[in-house]
């Protein structure tokens, strides 16, 4: 895996699903910055929501990088890499609202996401740095496709340090849109709402999907 390139395309992916992010944390963000005082504390505790949810992004990533192991057999990292990009092309159609099938997966991480919420529940309102802090760390568990596609993509890496740093990137790519919905929630979700933005971002995402395609591999076969 080329480091630099994959670093830039997890940022990307981060930044173009912020369609993605807008309907699934779109709202606790929001909800965190009217419950937090105005001006500079607000800011910081949204700051501090977002620090936390993508330190699960990155836990992930270091988690599902340690099996690293299990990518000596050659047919499963093959397996991977197309499961990965299959996932991603996924993604874009859920993204461009041209295909929802990706609504099926998210639902299979309920089983986690039952035990999680009435945690990050009693987080709410947020009044302090810290428990925002926590509530994102939470929400960062929240049932995603496009955090499943981007974190099995990752695995690829077949490093965890490489894994993580991968999901740290793909986190960061989420803050613009995260940060704006926050305080400028309305905005954002118009702008992103338009068939013209949702088309282009997924498109870009089935591009990034099909190029993760182990295609020499699938030829072989």
């Amino acid at each position: 895996m080329n480091e630099p390139l994959a670093l830039s395309t997890a940022f990307i992916l981060g930044l173009l699903g912020g369609t993605h992010c807008l309907g699934m944390c779109g709202g606790i963000a929001a909800t965190v910055s009217m419950s937090s005082p105005q001006g500079w504390r607000g800011t910081l505790m949204l700051g501090g929501y977002n620090i936390g949810r993508v330190a699960s992004y990155t836990a992930a990533g270091a988690l599902i990088g340690s099996l690293s192991w299990l990518m000596r057999d050659q047919q499963l990292v093959l397996a991977l890499r197309t499961f990965a990009g299959l996932m991603l092309i996924a993604m874009g159609l859920y993204v461009a609202q041209w295909w929802q099938g990706l609504t099926y997966i998210e639902k299979a991480g309920g089983n986690l996401w039952k035990h999680i919420q009435p945690l990050a529940s009693r987080l709410l309102p947020v009044k302090n740095l810290p428990q925002a802090f926590a509530l994102g760390i939470l929400w960062g568990w929240l049932p995603c496709g496009l955090v499943y596609s981007t974190l099995i993509w990752s695995s690829a890496a077949a490093d965890w340090t490489l894994s993580a740093q991968l999901m740290l990137m793909f986190g960061l790519g989420t803050l613009p849109t995260m940060l704006l919905t926050g305080i400028l929630a309305q905005r954002v979700r118009q702008m992103f709402q338009q068939r013209l933005t949702r088309g282009l971002f997924g498109t870009i995402i089935i591009i990034f999907g099909v190029y993760t395609l182990p295609w020499h591999g699938l030829l072989a076969l």
